[in-house]
């Protein structure tokens, strides 16, 4: 008997999960975060590995409507500083929204909720972020919503459609 049960390519295949922020059951943000990082770890999947990379792809859209609870528009703060004397900048929530936008967020969001390791950089990248709700992965998205919606094979449209009419 192999020694490999369910480490196949067919289970490491990675499938692309839609998800839309402006719809109005979205989580806040960090809730949001915390499910599109265990989407990227692959934590969903019977075949989970720490060591490997078995996340699947997530496309979001309308990430101008990030949402978040409380004052965090006001009162979050996100830093950044080049080593030099006195160049630390701190920027609030509302003005990185404006600024860089929800995606950035979203993204900056998502990478403190993986861990911190070698593979981080290769999932971050599988996080597709667009502020509206035009993308171009509308072809490779399986999983919409949490829901698996049928592939559409050119069998599938091409064969004639059969009759069960009794004359």
């Amino acid at each position: 008997m192999s020694q490999t049960v369910g480490r196949t390519r067919l289970a490491y295949a990675r499938s692309w999960h839609h998800i839309s922020l402006s719809s109005p059951d979205t989580p806040p943000l960090g809730r949001l975060a915390s499910r599109i990082a265990t989407i990227l770890m692959g934590k969903h999947k019977p075949t989970w590995n720490p060591s490997t990379d078995c996340g699947d792809y997530v496309v979001a859209t309308g990430c101008h409507d990030v949402l978040v609870t409380g004052k965090k528009m006001q009162q979050k703060k996100y830093y950044r500083h080049s080593t030099r004397p006195g160049s630390l900048r701190e920027l609030n929530l509302e003005g990185m929204v404006r600024k860089w936008g929800g995606g950035e967020v979203l993204k900056r969001a998502v990478n403190g909720m993986l861990p911190k390791n070698r593979l981080r950089d290769k999932r971050l990248e599988r996080l597709k972020v667009f502020e509206g709700e035009a993308h171009p992965f509308k072809v490779n998205l399986v999983k919409v919503g949490g829901q698996t919606r049928p592939l559409k094979t050119p069998e599938a449209a091409e064969a004639p459609s059969i009759s069960t009419q009794t004359s």
